[in-house]
């Protein structure tokens, strides 16, 4: 097990891990202005939970899943001793039957503008554990926070890259280490990375309602509380791009819909 005496770990930071911590901390020191706050909730109709439906479906990858990619973890002999050396990437994870995890699928189109949803004020957790993200892919309301946790006895940082929203880039050199953001406009999706080790990656889609999900091992997901309408549900994977689908939601139904991704399929 790795130890986490600090300055034992800073032992094993090479030059070029200091040099990226002292450009987070120009990069921190030169940002603009904060991000601004999120917009406030107009006043609306609210769903009405007893005529409200679902979609629910899976998700499924056809033909042969592409070989993961290797990762050389080994730079950083914390992350090593942690995973190990190598380790596989879990950028395309498929299952039984071709089940696609870690697809997020959401509400693109078709929602009434007039309802509006509280937003939740309990952040959703992204970790840094074993020199990784976890989760992956997930999902959060526009104005809800998100709490970024380094987990890990080494350094991290957490870079977002969006297009919409604000970038942010934020060293976190010790375990335990944490900071919020949230995310002010709708984006799906937005790329986490870390400028420390290259390999770790995580996506979050921001929606304005929370009519969306991320497929599991099963490849299923299950979208609840929709008024009743059509509406346009996309599925998007980090590797295989978007699929569309329109369904429509009857009173008090479940609506069910599928969506296949091919090895031609590459984002």
């Amino acid at each position: 097990m790795a130890s986490t005496d600090r300055p034992s770990v800073r032992r094993h930071w090479a030059p070029a891990v200091v040099l990226a911590l002292a450009a987070i901390t120009v990069t921190a020191a030169c940002s603009s202005s904060p991000p601004p706050p999120p917009p406030a909730a107009n006043a609306g109709k609210h769903v009405d939970q007893a005529t409200a439906g679902a979609v629910s479906g899976h998700v499924v990858f056809e033909g042969t899943p592409p070989a993961p990619d290797v990762i050389r973890v080994g730079i950083d002999q914390v992350c090593a001793q942690t995973v190990g050396a190598n380790v596989q990437s879990q950028a395309v994870l498929v299952g039984k039957d071709g089940a696609l995890q870690n697809a997020f699928v959401y509400v693109k189109d078709g929602l009434d503008p007039s309802y509006t949803f509280d937003v939740p004020t309990t952040p959703v957790t992204l970790d840094q554990k074993g020199c990784r993200y976890e989760p992956r892919i997930f999902g959060v309301r526009v104005g809800q926070p998100v709490e970024v946790v380094n987990n890990d006895p080494t350094l991290h940082n957490v870079h977002a890259l969006p297009m919409m929203n604000q970038e942010f880039n934020q060293g976190e050199p010790n375990q335990g280490a944490r900071l919020t953001r949230t995310f002010t406009v709708p984006e799906v999706m937005v790329r986490f990375k870390c400028d420390v080790h290259a390999w770790m990656t995580a996506y979050v889609g921001v929606v304005a309602h929370p009519f969306f999900a991320v497929t599991g091992a099963d490849g299923n997901f299950d979208i609840k509380g929709l008024p009743p309408g059509t509406y346009t549900i996309e599925a998007w994977h980090e590797k295989f791009g978007t699929r569309t689908a329109k369904v429509t939601v009857a009173a008090s139904q479940t609506a069910t819909t599928s969506f296949s991704f091919t090895s031609t399929d590459h984002n």
